[in-house]
C-alpha cells in the first residue's frame, strides 16, 4: 500500500512539472498557447 501512494505522488509531481507538453498533447494545442494560458491564470 505504502508503494502505491509513492508511484501516486511520484506521477503527480511529474504531471506538474510536464504540464505544458502534457497539455499540449492531449489538447493538440501548441505549448506556447498553453503556456500563455497557465500564466494569465496565475495573476
Amino acid at each position: 500500500m505504502f508503494w502505491v501512494i509513492v508511484l501516486v505522488l511520484v506521477a503527480a509531481v511529474l504531471a506538474y512539472r510536464w504540464r505544458v507538453p502534457l497539455l499540449a498533447k492531449v489538447l493538440g494545442q501548441s505549448p506556447d498557447r498553453i503556456q500563455r494560458q497557465l500564466g494569465r491564470r496565475k495573476r
